[in-house]
């Protein structure tokens, strides 16, 4: 049995086993832990310490609960102070010359840089063949404040000439305070009208009132990727091993980009990506997939994205560029307008 030490919680003592993580004692104290965001409950969705969703002070710091080990008399309190400045782990402020989900398809083709983009550490998925683990599960970097990060994206921006700023993953959207700050201190640093932010997420816990708070901060664009259309597909692509987890992170993805085609069309432009690798997801469900968005919105752009083995997941072949052109050809065939297939050779356009 581990030794027993007393921390501090909230000026009371508790006694807790030795070795565990500060969310853990939390948890053990009656403390509400959750994978989607619950008023009154601690949010823990990365747990590699990326996205300092769960920070609390440490010892008088803030710092990620998921991550930080207990010690004898360590000092916890769960408050954050009124003015905390939100944190999480930034890579990149790099030149991108073909954009992300969000990117809408006219710029693609378009042989320079056309968006500079950073990428947040921590996600609240397990994808065994995630194409960005060594950023997504990196919890090991020094954090930023938004406005550091903004600060950086601005001058990035200015470096590489473009308009266009974007933010991705990890998953982008875990840390809400984050993430809005981050956008509004772009939108003051870039008040220009050719400036535009531009966010892509798995969408799992973007809710309406998310949507509305990022584009009031001053998001334009937005990329959202879904993982499928049926549970069993989606826990498969993000091993989420939680089925009504899954449910909901899958429902959410899907009523955001109804959203954003019902309440913000021609004002915040939307992209949807869906993946596809036969050993994850079948023809036909992509068929189900673009009919569908079909009935959402025929004119949203949606862009089929090509799988290839890596991490966890060396076993996968990637999808040729005669398995793309069928995607493509489903995705047409459901009625959708605009459809970009990431091949081998560049994109097939609409």
């Amino acid at each position: 049995m581990a030794e027993e030490i007393t921390i501090q919680l909230n000026d009371e003592s508790l006694k807790v086993p030795s070795g565990i993580t500060v969310k853990k004692a939390l948890q053990l104290s009656g403390y509400k832990v959750t994978k989607f965001p619950e008023k009154e409950a601690l949010f823990v969705p990365c747990e590699v310490g990326g996205c300092w969703s769960c920070a609390v002070l440490i010892d008088g710091e803030s710092k990620p609960a998921c991550k930080t080990p207990v010690r004898e008399g360590l000092l916890i309190n769960t408050s954050l102070p009124e003015k905390h400045q939100p944190k999480r782990i930034i890579h990149g402020f790099t030149g991108h010359s073909v954009g992300g989900v969000g990117t809408p398809w006219r710029l693609k083709h378009v042989h320079t840089y056309i968006e500079v983009a950073c990428f947040a550490s921590g996600c609240n998925f397990r994808c065994p063949q995630c194409q960005n683990w060594d950023i997504t599960y990196n919890g090991e970097s020094s954090p930023m404040t938004p406005s550091e990060a903004a600060q950086r994206m601005t001058a990035a921006r200015k470096k590489f000439g473009v308009d266009r700023m974007a933010i991705s993953g990890g998953e982008s959207t875990l840390n809400r305070a984050w993430l809005i700050e981050y956008v509004r201190a772009l939108k003051s640093l870039n008040p220009n009208a050719d400036a535009r932010i531009h966010i892509d997420t798995n969408g799992s816990i973007l809710t309406k009132d998310y949507i509305d708070e990022l584009f009031d901060a001053g998001m334009t664009d937005i990329g959202i990727d879904l993982k499928g259309c049926t549970t069993e597909t989606f826990m498969r692509i993000t091993a989420v091993k939680e089925r009504r987890l899954s449910e909901l992170y899958l429902s959410t993805a899907w009523s955001a980009v109804r959203y954003l085609a019902e309440r913000y069309e021609n004002i915040i432009f939307t992209g949807v990506g869906i993946p596809y690798n036969v050993k994850l997801i079948s023809l036909d469900e992509i068929g189900l997939i673009g009919k569908k968005l079909y009935e959402i919105d025929p004119k949203i752009q949606v862009c089929a994205l090509d799988y290839r083995p890596e991490f966890k997941r060396l076993d996968l072949q990637k999808p040729s560029y005669d398995d793309m052109v069928e995607v493509h050809n489903v995705l047409k065939a459901a009625g959708l307008k605009t459809v970009i297939c990431q091949t081998e050779h560049g994109h097939i356009g609409p």
